[in-house]
């Protein structure tokens, strides 16, 4: 999946969608081994910076989403756009592609 660079300064998610920043991928293995950027797996865990209103459902009303901004979510591997704002590393995921809220 292609990584998109934005220039911009707020993201609002549509529908049932969730922004999430993603969390720094670890740098040393549990041995104490340095990893270079090409070896390092994509982080699948990060904080919800902004949610959608929700999908829509058949009557019109919206269902409202289980995720909140805050929350740690663990989501997909290949889940979702990846963006990057700045310095900073984003996925846009659907809230299906979200498997956990972590503590």
């Amino acid at each position: 999946m292609a990584a998109v660079s934005l220039s911009v300064s707020t993201v609002k998610p549509l529908g049932d969608r969730v922004f999430v920043k993603v969390s720094a991928s670890e740098e040393k293995t549990a041995g104490g081994i340095l990893l270079p950027d090409t070896a390092k797996e994509k982080p699948q865990v990060g904080e919800v910076v902004q949610v959608g209103p929700g999908k829509r459902n058949d009557d019109g009303s919206r269902q409202p989403l289980e995720v909140k901004v805050g929350d740690k979510v663990l989501y997909s591997k290949y889940a979702g756009t990846d963006i990057k704002l700045g310095s900073e590393d984003y996925v846009l995921l659907a809230e299906k592609d979200i498997l956990a809220v972590v503590g």
